[in-house]
């Protein structure tokens, strides 16, 4: 009788301990459960949201005044159709060209000077990562200071030292050099130190045979150094592109969105959209040609170091 009893009860505690295990696994679990909701929403609501309706208002011919129109790709057609297009994409490209040089070069550099210091390192690094702390408008503004033609900090040092004052934004042979300058300057903190600690996890003993084999300090950056910082150096030559192609607030403080020595997409995209033509359909059919291009080269992109790599 005790057998049968005990035999019958069994399954129902069995059952209650799995529900009891599973009610605490899922109370300590809840929490990530929210931040994962909570991420999911944010990325749903800022990200796919905006995407999806850019695609739509593509589509449309809308001035938020009057009731949208939907007309087909006729907003890709008079986008092509458009000269200021050629223009704003060369002008891109070169923006994008130059910042390799300068913006992504430089802070390699400045990371691998901070990481041979062995006084006041911590000092230089804030230094160089001030800039980033600064809102992009207010870099751009103090910049569009030191440009001043007139009572500009540049051009009053070099008329101080009886050298030739530059046009700097203003001449259409400097202008796109001073807008790289400009954005190096604001956005090589954050490169410079995560190439930093990249070159913090190179193993010393790399440096330390090279130093026994006689190599000299260039032939330690070059055949340690760099090889070492391989994968951050491609992660972020691909952040580097996409975000120069997107370049907007300094030719748009500094020069304008008129000027066509310095039209950018990006500028260009604000002009269809609120200055000039105010048709947020054609502006929304160049965000989504942006955003087709950039995404097909980051798949080339990453097919192509992936294989390099592998």
């Amino acid at each position: 009788m005790a057998t049968t009893t005990t035999a019958a009860v069994s399954p129902r505690l069995r059952a209650h301990r799995d529900t009891g295990r599973l009610c605490r696994r899922l109370q300590d679990n809840l929490l990530a459960y929210g931040f994962l909701a909570a991420a999911l929403v944010c990325f749903g609501l800022f990200s796919w949201y905006p995407l999806v309706r850019s695609i739509t208002l593509s589509l449309q011919q809308d001035n938020l005044v009057t009731e949208p129109e939907w007309v087909g790709l006729d907003n890709f057609r008079a986008l092509f159709d458009d000269p200021l297009l050629g223009t704003a994409i060369a002008n891109t490209v070169e923006f994008t060209g130059l910042a390799l040089v300068f913006g992504y070069a430089i802070p390699i550099a400045m990371a691998i000077l901070l990481n041979e210091l062995r006084h006041f390192s911590t000092y230089f690094r804030l230094a160089v990562y001030l800039p980033v702390m600064l809102p992009p408008i207010v870099s751009a503004m103090l910049w569009q200071f030191f440009y001043d033609p007139g009572q500009g900090l540049f051009n009053t040092l070099l008329d101080g030292a009886h050298l030739p004052t530059s046009q700097w934004v203003q001449s259409p042979e400097t202008a796109m050099l001073s807008l790289v300058l400009v954005s190096t300057w604001a956005n090589m903190g954050g490169s410079t130190l995560m190439y930093l600690a990249a070159l913090q996890s190179v193993p010393p003993e790399l440096y330390e045979s090279s130093e026994l084999d006689g190599a000299s300090l260039w032939k330690r950056i070059w055949h340690v150094t760099l090889p070492q910082m391989r994968f951050i150096m491609l992660v972020m030559a691909l952040l580097q592109i996409t975000a120069t192609m997107q370049v907007f607030i300094e030719p748009f403080q500094l020069t304008g969105f008129t000027n066509p020595d310095t039209i950018t997409v990006m500028t260009l995209i604000y002009r269809y959209a609120f200055a000039v033509n105010q048709d947020f359909g054609l502006a929304a059919a160049l965000s989504v040609l942006l955003f087709v291009v950039l995404a097909a080269f980051a798949a080339l992109y990453l097919r192509i170091t992936r294989e390099r790599t592998v």
